[in-house]
């Protein structure tokens, strides 16, 4: 129960949108032009990460019970609907960008990722990021583990039993 409720409140937390003010026309059209730099490879490695850290589950899961062509078969499937996922959730990164930079900071930035630095740093964060996830993955367990734990302390100090 308590790591349902862990579960649950993280979810919560990650998925409320921050709130601000509306962004001017200037910044919308200023973060128009980031996400039109940085969404082409930029979604096409993201989806190619997601792939990568969620296809061995399924094919383990899978392999043994279904032959080779329909395993083929269903992660064309699965990569075609990670492509579209990406590629939708990157319709809502101008409006994203825009509550959180101004118009300036987001002209910054298109000038950074035209630069020689900038482009490399486009095409090799979405590498930086899978790297940095598949090392926070397995040790997910273990924060759900020690966080279980902490919660049930509290709860026993307080008289709660589970």
């Amino acid at each position: 129960m308590t790591r349902l409720l862990v579960v649950t409140l993280l979810a919560l937390g990650l998925a409320l949108p921050a709130r601000a003010q509306e962004p001017s026309p200037e910044t919308l059209a200023a973060a128009r032009d980031l996400s039109a730099i940085m969404t082409g490879d930029t979604t096409t490695q993201m989806t190619n990460a997601m792939a990568a850290q969620i296809w061995p589950a399924i094919e383990q899961q899978l392999g043994a019970k279904v032959d080779a062509a329909t395993l083929a078969e269903i992660r064309a499937e699965f990569e075609h609907a990670l492509t579209a996922f990406t590629t939708e959730v990157m319709k809502d990164a101008p409006e994203v960008y825009a509550r959180h930079f101004s118009a300036q900071e987001l002209r910054d930035m298109v000038a950074f990722y035209k630069s020689p630095s900038g482009t490399k740093a486009l095409h090799e964060m979405p590498k930086v990021m899978a790297d940095v996830g598949g090392r926070m993955a397995p040790r997910m367990q273990a924060l759900q583990s020690d966080l279980d734990g902490r919660m049930q302390a509290i709860l026993q100090k307080h008289g709660y039993k589970n």
